[in-house]
């Protein structure tokens, strides 16, 4: 599973990226940052403060953006690293 996807409880962008990714046929393992204190530090180390975060090999969106669908198309395309 290539695609991360970053989230909390109760949010709702967080649930329209993995409904997108789910819909789009995308797996992904999501890191729970309400959970684990460790997926909150790995989200600041990639330079965001807030979820969601999805990743993909060289791609870091911060959102429900056009540049999710960018990271989409790429995953499509090319699944594996």
């Amino acid at each position: 599973m290539n695609v991360i996807v970053y989230s909390t409880n109760d949010c709702i962008e967080c649930e329209m990226v993995k409904k997108v990714l789910t819909e789009e046929g995308i797996p992904f393992m999501e890191r729970n940052v309400s959970v684990s204190p460790e997926y909150q530090k790995e989200v600041e180390q990639l330079g965001f403060l807030g979820v969601p975060v999805t990743v993909y090999q060289d791609l870091k969106v911060k959102g429900f953006t056009n540049e999710l669908k960018a990271l989409i198309e790429k995953a499509k395309t090319n699944p594996r690293p």
